[in-house]
């Protein structure tokens, strides 16, 4: 095992916990608070998962895609001229440009939860996650190199 597959590993572990976290809400957390939980309590409950999610998105999970993302550029030669050629350099732009997105669709989410604004954050929430598998779909497209 080299230097690079621990990177590629620790990548690839950071999207998994980041989107595997969104569908985890999404999927599991959400239908259960409805269920089980009466508006105020369902509100302070989902209030404290975002909250949390939230800061370990941006204390763990965004500085550890950023650093292995760029290191695994770096390593493999990646240049801002590739990214307008076709095959990888393109796949890894549009995966580029559609992360960009969703980060700023899941704080405009953060941001519509805390101001009150309900159908925003819904709507942000699921682009964000929409957009989301997407970046996952672009990096598994990614030719080999």
């Amino acid at each position: 095992m080299t230097w690079w597959a621990v990177v590629r590993f620790l990548h690839v572990l950071g999207a998994a916990l980041w989107v595997g976290g969104q569908l985890t809400v999404s999927l599991v957390v959400l239908p259960l608070a409805r269920r089980l939980l009466d508006a105020e309590r369902r509100g302070q409950v989902l209030s404290a998962v975002g909250r949390r999610f939230g800061l370990l998105t941006v204390a763990v999970f965004l500085p550890l895609q950023l650093a292995t993302g760029v290191a695994i550029a770096w390593h493999k030669g990646v240049t801002w001229a590739m990214l307008a050629e076709p095959g990888y350099g393109r796949i890894l732009a549009a995966k580029l440009l559609l992360f960009c997105a969703v980060m700023a669709m899941a704080g405009a989410h953060g941001w519509a939860g805390g101001a009150g604004r309900p159908l925003l954050a819904r709507s942000m929430a699921i682009a964000s996650l929409v957009g989301s598998l997407g970046v996952v779909l672009l990096a598994a497209a990614l030719p080999a190199t």
